[in-house]
């Protein structure tokens, strides 16, 4: 058959109608690129765990792994046991709990907090100078025996007046030791606490700015989290979201936006009964937090449990179903990190994450070789929904719930290529 006719194309504006419009919306097109460059495309840990910085050891990453294991050799040995606690389908039992297990062993702590702040308290000066300059030369000799953690870093006391200098010398003594002894690692990271008012991390990049200065770094090298802990933090008096406005405030610099469940509950007058990161004013400041990261390339990172899994066996089971559950419920709501406050949270929390990975695993790899290959289906999925199941397979890989020829197998697609989805 032939082609039939061809179709008359015509047009009614001038092309300097378009010239006008695009000078126009110049300015908002560079906005959107500065203030939305979308995620940064790198390796997000799935918890942060925080350790006080006269506890924290060279032997602290290894500590843990072994007390994980040792919980559950006691409590659930087996991957029947294992599954019966929190719930997995025998589909997912063994591959769950081999991959708990061996976790455990090569890389248990994805990303550690040396904390100076709640967690340490008020010391001395010359305490905390020395335990400052101690975790700086543990994090850099750990990193050079290829022992560090993804992700190593500490959280320092807030910008208030009270503690203000005190947290400035010890971030100052922390970035100092690290330098000399080699220069900042790349999978450095900083923590600010307890920050109400924009002005304070406008303050934070203003002393980073002049550390890269006085160390001769390039500029913006140095980037910290921002601790959403106050209800002013979340909503400031004249009724603007002052968590994007925090964003912003940081210039570039802001990583990430961890939800403090314990001081935000205290805060809003939540009896300590019910503070727990599935309130409904958790939800309510994650939501907020969630919606101003949007496309700013900030992740975002849920909070913790205070219950801890210790004591008899049924005792612990309780806690791990607890845990369980808040974690898979935090990922079901895009919250791919969260805070893990003891050893024996981390056997529920890779659980959790692996199977949460595992689960969505062919479905969304079938999607995505549909997509790939625009074939059929009976779900048509746009670019915006590709480049989701594209981060979902790389984050699983991240985190060793899945291998990459595991991903490549149905999807026939490396791991460039979803990363170049994923963008």
């Amino acid at each position: 058959m032939g082609q039939g006719r061809q179709e008359r194309v015509a047009t009614s504006l001038a092309g300097a109608v378009t010239e006008e419009i695009g000078a126009s919306l110049a300015p908002v097109d560079a906005e959107l690129e500065r203030r939305y460059p979308g995620d940064p495309g790198t390796r997000q840990p799935v918890h942060t765990v925080y350790v006080p910085g006269d506890v924290f050891a060279a032997g602290t990453l290894r500590t843990w792994g072994d007390r994980a294991l040792a919980a559950l050799d006691e409590h659930a040995p087996d991957a029947a046991s294992f599954a019966a606690v929190l719930g997995l389908g025998d589909d997912l039992a063994e591959d769950v709990y081999g991959r708990v297990r061996a976790k455990l062993e090569r890389e248990p702590v994805e990303d550690l907090r040396v904390d100076f702040e709640d967690g340490y308290g008020r010391r001395p000066d010359a305490e905390e100078d020395e335990a400052a300059a101690r975790a700086a030369r543990l994090i850099a000799e750990a990193y050079a025996a290829g022992t560090a953690a993804p992700y190593m870093g500490i959280r320092v006391k807030c910008l208030e007046a009270a503690v203000r200098d005190r947290g400035i010398r010890t971030l100052d003594i922390f970035l100092t030791g690290l330098t000399e002894a080699g220069g900042l690692p790349d999978g450095l990271v900083l923590t600010l606490p307890k920050v109400t008012y924009p002005e304070q991390v406008t303050a934070m990049a203003r002393l980073l700015g002049a550390f890269e200065e006085a160390r001769g770094l390039e500029p913006g090298r140095i980037g910290f989290e921002i601790q959403i802990e106050t209800s002013q933090a979340v909503l400031a008096a004249d009724g603007t979201a002052t968590v994007a406005r925090m964003i912003q405030a940081a210039g570039g610099r802001a990583t990430g936006l961890h939800y403090g469940t314990y001081d935000y509950s205290a805060c809003l007058g939540v009896s300590a009964a019910h503070q727990a990161s599935d309130h409904p004013a958790a939800d309510h400041a994650k939501a907020v937090m969630q919606v101003a990261a949007a496309g700013t390339g900030v992740r975002l990172s849920d909070g913790s449990t205070n219950v801890l899994p210790v004591g008899p066996t049924e005792r612990v089971h309780d806690a791990w179903r607890l845990h369980y559950g808040l974690t898979r419920r935090a990922l079901a709501r895009a919250y791919y990190q969260g805070w893990d406050m003891h050893p024996g949270h981390l056997p529920t929390r890779y659980a959790a994450v692996f199977a949460f990975y595992r689960e969505g695993f062919a479905q969304a790899a079938a999607r995505l070789a549909r997509y790939a290959d625009r074939a059929g289906g009976d779900i048509m999925d746009e670019p915006a929904t590709a480049k989701a199941l594209a981060g979902h397979l790389l984050r699983g890989l991240d985190c060793g719930a899945l291998g990459a020829a595991e991903v490549a197998r149905p999807t026939s697609l490396s791991r460039a290529d979803l990363e170049v989805l994923a963008r």
